[in-house]
């Protein structure tokens, strides 16, 4: 069978920078980097020309990393199994029984019931619900929680909506919405995104100092709801007009559907017992944990706990359970590959030292210039994390920042805010967050229409995060650590 130009078009690039990069040798002294690097690349320009499956591409350090000797298979295989990666199984689980049972149905009648049959109100709606929810609850589990919902309320409109319009714009909209959304509204307080939580505990940690929640919540929140405001700017304005207006058709359909559904069924009860009892522990795990010594919850043991339980309760069908091994049939297990992949990278590239030689880098090109410093913070902070961790980028990143800041004595936080809010606002590349990834494994985004959006959101964020950071976070910071 012949080699199509598209295949030809999209590995010639891949396999010259893995070559070119080899036969350079930017680092001379450091041959791992060099191989690191060059896969790296390589794998980037796979995702972006999808010339191949993007789980696939994520498989390649499986191979190459034992081949070229970085790392054994032992060591690149670990980050597959990553917490995380189980966090999403847990979530999806709950989703396919959320779907299985019609629930999702009930939920995005009643959502479209209440804001009306407009494209942009159920826009505006979803990125308020899932902003506000991940102030509080992780932006992975938040995401986890309106995605089915998202889905099934795209699959009712396309179905009943009988006016002008293109209804394919609103499943963009809406499924973009509730990532960028749950990432953006992370940012707003110290709980909301694990990047803040490990960057105050390193602050805690080296100064002694516990940056006040009231003073991050000043400074993050007119951040957050910016970026919520620009986006949907950008999604319902500018790049996607679904056009859809309320319209006395759909609205008639969406009472009549809602009436046919009647009230709930056994199944859907249960399923919403978990649904509802998973959300319970993500919001008040921290509370829970301080209360007794017994058990530690965390995010991924909640939604994996959840996701088993549905294998394990009774339906009301004869001999079978509200999930049976054959519904997983249906699960984007893709996605948990190219998530454990990113993260395999990621690794490899921070323990070559490229991560320390990019952020010196940063250092030596600002100069004096502390604006332009924490500019080029903001800029690599969140293009960074489009292919790394954002907890682990952080957490490798803050002892530079924070001996960066030591040197030219300056206060820490300045340089040290926009490299964590960056981190929770990555939003051009599925790998680039958990919420990103979810949404990408519904198969209805393109890449280019999150490389195109996420680039614009990028951009917004960095000029957002830069001013803030450095105009705003003196005024409100009522204390200094000392340096």
């Amino acid at each position: 069978m012949p080699i199509s130009f598209k295949n030809l078009a999209g590995w010639l690039p891949a396999i010259l920078l893995f070559v070119g990069v080899l036969l350079w040798e930017p680092f001379p002294e450091q041959v791992s980097a060099n191989r690191v690097l060059a896969i790296g690349l390589a794998m980037i320009w796979l995702w972006v020309s999808e010339v191949t499956p993007m789980p696939v591409v994520a498989l390649l350090p499986l191979v190459l990393f034992p081949l070229l000797k970085i790392c054994g298979i032992e060591e690149a295989a670990a980050p597959y199994a990553n917490p995380v990666v189980f966090l999403f199984l847990g979530g999806f689980l709950i989703g396919l029984a959320i779907e299985k049972w019609n629930l999702h149905t009930r939920i995005a009648l009643t959502i479209v019931k209440f804001t009306g049959t407009s494209g942009n109100r159920i826009v505006l709606g979803f990125i308020l619900a899932a902003g506000l929810l991940s102030m509080w609850l992780s932006n992975t589990a938040t995401t986890i929680m309106m995605y089915p919902i998202a889905l099934s309320v795209i699959h009712v409109m396309e179905k009943s909506y009988k006016g002008p319009g293109k209804p394919h714009y609103l499943a963009i909209c809406l499924l973009m919405s509730i990532a960028y959304a749950s990432n953006f509204g992370g940012i707003a307080t110290i709980i909301g995104t694990p990047p803040n939580v490990a960057f105050i505990a390193f602050i805690e940690k080296k100064y002694g100092f516990t940056y006040p929640f009231l003073d991050w919540m000043l400074l993050c929140m007119p951040i957050a709801l910016l970026l919520m405001w620009t986006l949907y700017i950008v999604l319902t304005k500018v790049l996607y007009r679904n056009g859809m207006k309320s319209h006395p058709e759909t609205d008639a359909f969406i009472q009549e559907q809602v009436r046919a559904l009647g009230p709930l069924s056994p199944n859907e009860r249960k399923v919403l017992y978990v649904f509802v009892g998973t959300a319970f522990l993500w919001i008040f795990r921290d509370v829970i944990n301080n209360l007794q010594k017994v058990i530690k919850l965390d995010d991924t043991l909640i939604a994996m706990a959840g996701g088993l339980s549905l294998f394990i309760i009774p339906s009301s069908k004869e001999k079978e359970q509200l999930l049976i091994w054959k519904d997983t049939e249906k699960m984007a297990w893709g996605i948990l590959l190219l998530f454990g992949g990113g993260i395999s990278l990621a690794n490899q590239l921070e323990k070559a030292g490229l991560i320390e030689i990019a952020g010196k880098w940063m250092a030596s090109s600002a100069g004096d210039n502390l604006f332009l410093l924490v500019f080029l913070i903001a800029v690599a902070s969140i293009f960074i994390s489009e292919i790394m961790s954002n907890v682990a980028q952080v957490i490798v990143f803050a002892p530079v920042i924070a001996g960066m800041a030591d040197v030219m004595q300056i206060n820490p936080l300045l340089l040290g805010v926009p490299l964590t809010l960056g981190a929770s606002c990555a939003s051009m590349l599925p790998m680039g967050t958990p919420p990103n990834a979810i949404v990408f494994a519904s198969g209805r985004l393109r890449l280019s229409d999150m490389l195109k959006t996420g680039l614009v959101m990028n951009l917004i964020a960095i000029v957002l995060i830069t001013l803030f950071s450095y105009y705003l976070l003196p005024v409100i910071t009522s204390s200094w650590p000392s340096t």
